[in-house]
């Protein structure tokens, strides 16, 4: 079986949100506690990256702060291949509702893999690090999905997941 470094990318400015998205409150608990319980049963240890909070692991995006989800998954596949992991499973700090039969989904996939709606959650083999570097250095757009493509993962189906962006956003998930 895989050994598998869970990666919550936390690292983002939440420009749209007007306040940090990671700390809104959901039932009483903020966002990125919620995206934690999630990933926490299918990963065998959990980190965030580009941000503090409680006892994670503090991972630092690489090659440098504010560079958006790559920066923190970059920094995830560093940290995974020095501490011994052979993938990363990535999902951002404001989803909290991740379906099990997603994530399950994407830890059986054979290569890299990324949901096609929302590409911040993945799979991510370790073995990619230093491509990911090399794709960082390039003038290009450093988007995941482009990320994705250049490292021929795989696009998976991942319904109508729930992504918080704006206040509105979590406005509607008080709601449900």
């Amino acid at each position: 079986m895989t050994k598998l470094l869970g990666a919550l990318i936390a690292g983002g400015l939440s420009r749209r949100f007007g306040s940090d998205k990671a700390l809104a409150l959901w039932q009483g608990r903020p966002l990125v506690e919620h995206a934690a319980d999630a990933l926490r049963p299918h990963v065998d240890a959990l980190v965030i990256c580009g941000r503090a909070h409680g006892r994670l692991t503090v991972v630092a995006d690489r090659p440098a702060p504010n560079m958006g989800p790559l920066g923190g998954l970059n920094g995830a596949l560093h940290y995974a291949r020095a501490h011994g992991y052979e993938a990363v499973l990535t999902a951002g700090c404001d989803t909290p509702l991740l379906p099990v039969s997603l994530l399950d989904r994407l830890r059986s996939s054979p290569g890299p893999a990324y949901v096609a709606s929302l590409p911040v959650i993945g799979y991510w083999p370790v073995d990619l690090a230093d491509r990911l570097d090399a794709f960082l250095a390039e003038d290009r757009k450093h988007a995941v999905r482009a990320w994705g493509d250049a490292a021929g993962a795989e696009a998976i189906d991942g319904q109508a997941l729930v992504n918080i962006n704006e206040p509105a956003d979590l406005a509607a998930l008080k709601l449900v």
